[in-house]
Order: C-alpha cells, then structure tokens, then sequence
C-alpha cells in the first residue's frame, strides 16, 4: 500500500479508481456490442448457444479441446445418453 505517515495517498489512489472505472465502462460496452452480435446472428437464423459454445470451445488449444471432447463422451455414454 502507498501510505506516507498514516496518511492514504489520495491523488494516487483516485486516479487508479478512475482508471478502473473507465476500464469497466468499456467492458459493458463491449459486452453489450457482443450481445447485438448474437442477436443479429440469431436473427438471420443462428443458434447463439451454440454460437457461444463454438467461442468457448476455440479459446482452448487443440490437445485441450480434444481431452474435455473425450471426457464429454465418456460421461455421456456413463449416462447411456450414446
């Protein structure tokens, strides 16, 4: 913590929060122009959970992906749902 004689450092402190806030405004407004893309996709007949799985599942590298894939097959037929 920035502290000199007990005291906080206002100044400092401030403009991280400021930073911070200005962060999250952006993060809602990015969040928001990805939501009016699934809608619009959803619109000329896409499936947006799928769409969502799709995005999820290439944020992982081939060997993960591969390894939840085969995990995945193995509950569902530990379930008889094969």
């Amino acid at each position: 913590m920035h502290m000199t004689s007990n005291a906080v450092d206002g100044g400092h402190l401030r403009a991280f929060i400021e930073r911070i806030e200005k962060l999250e405004e952006e993060k809602r407004a990015i969040s928001d122009d990805i939501k009016d893309v699934y809608a619009e996709a959803k619109g000329t007949g896409f499936d947006p959970k799928v769409m969502r799985k799709i995005v999820s599942l290439r944020r992982l590298d081939k060997h993960k992906r591969e390894e939840e894939e085969e995990i995945l097959d193995l509950y569902l037929s530990a379930l008889g749902m094969e």
